[in-house]
């Protein structure tokens, strides 16, 4: 092995070097110098791009040799040629959200998801679709569903995970009730061995067996030796491989039965990519119902639930899912989809229905009929029956959120994890297991809540196994074992979705037996006979107890910071771990997060590949040097601080604090980029203009000094510089008389608004006097330091906010609302300020009392609005969807009668100073034309458009050239004159 591994001697790498015999005698310089010369992709093998794929949504870590993102099907084979050549190890990686582990080796990761993304063929008469790879579930479903067609199998992660990941897992989701699995629906696939064959396989009739043998060749001894495996081990295929609609583990023998019809393709359906690389699949369509309900029965009890299984899926449902009350109650305590939480009839678990038809009416009558079943079932304590698409979206928010709301839960003494995270048993004898399930549970003393796919026989569960102490993976090795005994026991599957991967190819022998479990070495060999493919995962595994992400070898070390994470026990890398990779922040529509990978495709620049980088940073091989690390500080430069994520991920990962945090600790001792003197210290520059805001102007406008000031700045030389307004809204607002009997608010006048646009200042004051309310405003020109945070300036922010916490002291202590309009300032006092200032009252009184005008006007003020005509398409600011929500902004629209348009998701992507600076100016054009550029374009010359946000409105007024109003200018405008 090279140097240019990074592995040190005694290294956790080196470690896994040893644990992957095929690894340890490639020579990765001349593999990667081979792999850029020849393949047309992109060949990383820095120490950033290994430690950003070295782990998945499981509890194991390998290090890659390298990674490839071929551009098309032919440099995906191209990539498997040259490491073959060089006998490197390949694994090829989905959507990385595999929870078993099977998406994590030491071997070159090739990810086919941003390029190898061609839905070629959709035929309608055939009802087939052929894709590449990389296509995502949701874009083919998107592509079809128009034509009356759908792809069957949707997990819970269908808007971001790929055809190529699910045929490796053999995916199920929620409708394979009525479709079935992955492998019922794949017809033939595109595939290529590690030694270069590339063929199409499918049904293999006994005509078509005996022209592929007389062709001669590798094809034919392949299938001659699939032909003989099948014979010597029918009658054990036919004994031991369970009987049961969710048979995942192991390798797909029963495929090449006679009965099967010696299905090649499906034999490889769930192979995890231990056998060939997928360059392509021919898909089963079925017909889409287009309309749908859901009916949602509420149990006494998860077990009394599960047996009623077998008579639910009686009435005919499209989709049969579980959710129990532990799984409530985590949500309920992280504050996950608690209006929605909120919907669910009274019960203590609960059984979700979903009922398709050509017609609502006809859905809904299936709906009836199942509630007039059940109607008076000893076990049944309420039922709801959800008609409208928004109603049933909220219900299913709550059951795909399982896998989110199960980790890193407040309160718990121990973490919860994967491993046992979705066996699978017969629709009969499924209540029993679950009883079965839950005494294993008591005597390890373990507690994990129970949701999932019931119609299928199937449980997913997220188990607090603890795993950071020796004598926690050894209790979790033992449980393992019993669970493989005790499913084995019920005639189930150790995985009814997931694959087996490095959480369960140790426990083969256990549901299948020894003899079954040399077959599938054996069928291994017949396609990968050097093993280089995905090796040790199904055949020869690792052991379930090895190689652990976050076991008890993770040590990070003591890290000093700015920020004091009440919310994760006053811990740095305890707040780091929170990412479990959902991969949520993958999906390319839809809430807030990840506006820079929308536009870049760039794993590094997710949420979770951030935060997978911050994980390695803290394990520091092969990603060194802490906080000085150049590949950390890459990926969080195209962070946007918007933190949608902090909202939108189901753990929470808040990376706009990470990132503060890591740039503050980054440039310690060290000259920032320009911008960060610029835009990062707005407000000191702000004041100094504010008696001459001619000077700056001249500076920033005419067109010669523009340019150079732009430069001077750090600001792209395209991008328009705000203009400082003539008067700012503190030196032309006077304060209301005390003593007039009305209450009081002080309206916060920010840097933006006050400096810059004093208009939505001006008419949030005249809205609050037309609510009933005395206006007042800080004494003096007060800051809430957000451009300090976008650049790590955390030590300046902190003196910054102390003075505003003095500046408020008397109206803080006075309980008087503090009101804004500047989304990204109100923010601070809500989010950034208890995290600097944890345990101050000052801070906790600034925080209760800070408040948006939207929200002001509706929770205290309960103000009814004037009406208004016409229409609007409302942008929020990112921090208001994420931190506030549009809630109060949607109820005081509706109370005007305006027909109005709020986007629910995405980014404007200007995100304060980022679109200014000359290397995110592209990416910051990018967002907006994927997020805002379609629904303003759709917007007619008489429809107003409204963003509160500064950046957003000035992203708008660039790119799009309208000017946006603020929500307190729409508001003022409709005010009758005596208002004034």
């Amino acid at each position: 092995m090279t140097s240019s591994t990074g592995a040190r001697s005694g290294s956790r790498t080196a470690a896994q070097l040893q644990a992957i015999p095929a690894a340890r005698e490639v020579d990765v310089e001349a593999l990667a110098r081979d792999l850029r010369d020849r393949v047309d992709g992109e060949v990383r093998f820095e120490d950033g791009d290994r430690g950003l794929y070295a782990s998945d949504a499981s509890n194991y870590r390998f290090v890659p040799l390298g990674v490839v993102i071929p551009r098309s099907a032919a440099a995906l084979h191209e990539t498997v040629g040259v490491c073959s050549r060089h006998g490197a190890p390949v694994l090829n990686r989905g959507g990385g959200t595999s929870l078993a582990g099977q998406c994590t080796n030491v071997a070159v990761v090739i990810d086919s998801s941003k390029y190898c993304t061609n839905i070629l063929e959709i035929d309608v008469d055939r009802r087939i679709a052929r894709v590449e790879p990389g296509v995502r579930l949701d874009d083919l479903r998107t592509r079809a569903e128009p034509l009356g067609l759908t792809f069957g199998p949707d997990p819970a992660t269908h808007a971001y995970c790929t055809f190529g990941g699910m045929i490796g897992n053999n995916s199920g989701g929620v409708h394979a009730v009525r479709a079935g699995l992955t492998v019922e629906n794949v017809e033939e696939l595109d595939v290529l061995t590690y030694d270069g064959l590339r063929m199409t396989v499918g049904p293999t009739s006994d005509e078509e067996y005996g022209r592929i043998l007389a062709a001669g060749g590798r094809r034919a001894e392949i299938y001659r030796r699939l032909r003989d495996l099948r014979d010597r081990y029918a009658g054990l295929i036919r004994e031991r491989y369970p009987d049961i609609p969710r048979p995942v583990s192991g390798y797909g023998l029963d495929q090449l039965l006679p009965e099967k019809g010696f299905n090649v393709a499906r034999a490889l359906v769930g192979s995890e990519g231990t056998c060939v690389t997928v360059l392509g699949a021919t898909l089963r369509l079925i017909e889409h119902l287009p309309h749908t309900v859901l009916l949602v029965i509420g149990f006494d009890d998860i077990c009394n639930a599960a047996d009623c299984v077998p008579r639910l899926l009686e009435t005919g449902p499209q989709g049969l899912e579980a959710i129990d009350d532990l799984l409530v109650d985590y949500m309920t305590r992280k504050h996950l989809h608690h209006e929605q939480v909120r919907l669910l009839p009274r019960g203590c678990s609960w059984m979700m229905l979903e009922f398709g038809a050509a017609t609502v009416e006809g859905a809904a009558d299936k709906a009836r009929h199942a509630m007039e079943m059940f109607r008076d079932h000893p076990h049944v304590r309420g039922m709801k029956l959800f008609e409208t698409p928004a109603e049933q979206a909220d219900i299913w928010e709550v059951r795909e959120a399982g896998l989110g709301g199960t980790a890193f839960v407040p309160g718990a003494d121990r973490d919860t994890w994967p491993g046992w995270e979705d066996s699978a048993v017969a629709r009969e004898k499924l209540g029993d297991y679950l009883r079965a399930l839950k005494d294993l549970y008591r005597r390890y003393g373990y507690e994990g809540a129970m949701y999932g796919h019931f119609g299928d026989g199937l449980v997913h569960t997220r188990i607090d196994f603890g795993l950071h102490t020796p004598e926690a993976v050894g209790k979790f090795r033992s449980f393992m074992r019993d669970a493989a005994i005790l499913v084995t026991e019920f005639g189930g599957s150790m995985s009814g979705e997931h694959g087996d991967g490095r959480a369960r190819s140790e426990l083969l022998p256990i549901m299948f037996g020894p003899e079954l479990v040399e077959a599938f070495a054996e069928f291994k060999s017949i396609w990968d006979p050097r093993g280089r493919m995905n090796p040790r995962d199904i055949v020869d595994p690792t052991a379930v107890d090895s190689f652990l992400r976050l076991g008890p070898d993770f040590r990070p070390p003591e890290m000093k910071t700015h920020f004091q994470y009440p919310q994760d026990d006053f811990s740095f890398d305890r707040a780091l771990i929170r990412c479990v990779g959902v991969g949520k922040c993958r999906r390319m529509d839809g809430d807030v997060m990840c506006p820079s990978y929308r536009a870049t495709l760039e794993e590094k620049h997710s949420t979770r590949g951030r935060a997978h980088l911050l994980q390695e940073m803290l394990q520091g091989d092969p990603v060194e040097g802490l906080w000085r690390n150049e590949a950390v500080h890459e990926a969080l430069d195209l962070c946007l601080s918007c933190k949608g994520c902090k909202n939108d991920c189901p753990v929470n990962v808040d990376m706009a604090t990470y990132k503060a945090e890591f740039l503050a600790h980054h440039y310690e001792g060290k000259r920032r980029p320009r911008a960060a003197y610029s835009m990062g210290m707005i407000h000191r520059w702000a004041r100094m203009a504010s008696p001459v805001p001619w000077l700056p102007n001249v500076f920033t406008g005419a067109p010669g000094l523009a340019r150079l000031s732009k430069a001077i700045a750090g600001i792209h030389p395209d991008r328009p510089v705000p203009a400082f307004a003539a008067k700012t809204f503190r030196s032309g607002f006077r304060p209301d008389p005390a003593g007039d009997g009305r209450p009081r608010v002080m309206l916060w006048t920010d840097t933006f608004n006050n400096h810059f646009s004093p208009g939505p200042l001006h008419a949030a004051a005249r809205v609050l006097r037309a609510a009933g309310y005395a206006v007042d405003i800080p004494g003096r020109d007060l800051c809430c330091g957000r451009p300090l945070y976008e650049f790590g300036f955390l030590d300046e922010a902190r003196r910054t906010l102390d003075g505003t916490l003095d500046g408020l002291k008397d109206a803080l202590q006075a309980g008087t609302m503090i009101v804004g309009v500047e989304p990204s300032c109100m923010s601070v006092f809500r989010d950034e300020l208890p995290n600097l200032f944890a345990g101050d009252d000052r801070a906790r009184r600034l925080c209760d009392q800070a408040r948006l005008l939207s929200e002001f006007l509706v929770d205290t003020a309960d103000w009814k609005p004037p009406p208004i005509a016409g229409k609007a398409v409302v942008h929020g600011h990112c921090h208001h969807k994420s931190v506030f929500t549009m809630a109060a902004v949607e109820k005081l629209l509706a109370g005007t009668g305006l027909d109005a348009d709020v986007l629910g998701n995405g980014c404007c992507g200007m995100a304060g100073a980022f679109g200014y600076e000359p290397g995110k100016y592209e990416v910051s054009r990018r967002i907006f034309e994927h997020e805002l550029a379609g629904p303003l374009a759709r917007a007619d010359a008489g429809t107003r458009i409204v963003a509160d946000g500064f950046s957003c409105r000035s992203q708008i007024s660039d790119l799009d050239g309208r000017r946006p109003l603020t929500l307190p200018e729409l508001l003022a405008e409709a005010l009758p004159p005596q208002n004034t």
